[in-house]
């Protein structure tokens, strides 16, 4: 999984956009704002928090790897307790800002919760357990590999953590720098402990799972403005089935869930609403680009 110092500068620049969308759903219920770093979590608050977690769970993909001690970790051993799923890399400043809050949540709910470290690092597996003892990281590390970042759907930015439940379903997705309380909430929310807020339930349209893409009726930076229902309908299903040019591999909703900034899968979406508008037959796909449509 080597990457490019660009590559890595793409993820950490998609992190501190994704903490920045954070900022603006949490301001909602902090009111005060955090101050110094642009990187900084937004303190604590007394007013009663808005937890949301998936209505229909999907289960955590399955996997098996060994942790820098040569321990075999898998989130399926975990079920009872809480688990957090933690993509991270060294070389990531929003991942070392998170580290030590983590090893909090870890210390504090033991007995209750797991945290498991998915390493993005290239270096080889020694310097990285190099890191995590000089840091004191309480929590199993293992080395992300193709076929776990696949499972999970990609993984758009870092730090990226999926919350899990005792049931070992995914309930929630975060991308970047979250205020850690949001983590305390919904651990203390899954674990039936009392916590200040309450918990609302969301549709997954692909901000848990990419795939769940298909079931969204409105995308990132898409107006569908002057279609009808009927024609809607069908400019959904074409994004839903034409992948994206661009690279990511995903098709034009995806894309424009996982990248609202990209400017190829905004100008064919954009394309595909005109031409729908105006009655012009959308065609087929490329055959190389397809995927299938949802049903």
């Amino acid at each position: 999984m080597l990457k490019t110092d660009i590559q890595k500068g793409l993820l950490v620049a998609a992190g501190v956009f994704a903490f920045a969308g954070a900022l603006v759903v949490v301001a909602m219920h902090h009111p005060k704002d955090g101050g110094g770093q642009a990187l900084a979590a937004v303190p604590a608050s007394a007013e009663p928090a808005v937890i949301k977690f998936v209505a229909n769970p999907e289960a955590a993909p399955v996997f098996e790897a060994k942790d820098l001690t040569g321990q075999t970790i898998s989130p399926a051993n975990y079920k009872g307790k809480v688990v957090l799923l933690n993509f991270w890399a060294t070389w990531c400043p929003p991942c070392r800002e998170e580290i030590p809050e983590l090893i909090s949540l870890q210390a504090q709910y033991k007995d209750r919760l797991q945290i498991i470290g998915v390493s993005e690092d290239d270096d080889p597996p020694e310097k990285v357990e190099q890191f995590a003892q000089k840091n004191g990281m309480n929590y199993p590390i293992v080395m992300a590999t193709q076929q776990i970042t696949d499972a999970y759907g990609g993984v758009p930015a870092l730090p990226t953590n999926f919350v899990i439940d005792q049931q070992g379903r995914v309930m929630q997705r975060h991308t970047g720098v979250y205020p850690m309380d949001t983590y305390t909430g919904e651990v203390r929310a899954l674990l039936g402990l009392p916590f200040n807020g309450h918990v609302e339930t969301f549709q997954d349209t692909g901000e848990v799972f990419l795939q769940n893409a298909a079931n969204a009726t409105e995308l990132p930076g898409v107006d569908f403005s002057g279609l009808t229902p009927e024609q809607k309908k069908s400019a959904l299903r074409q994004m839903n089935a034409e992948g994206c040019t661009c690279g990511c591999k995903l098709t034009l909703a995806e894309c424009r869930i996982n990248d609202s900034s990209c400017p190829i899968s905004q100008s064919r979406t954009a394309e595909i609403v005109k031409d729908i508008k105006a009655g012009v037959p959308v065609p087929p796909p490329p055959a190389e680009t397809a995927k299938p449509a949802a049903d």
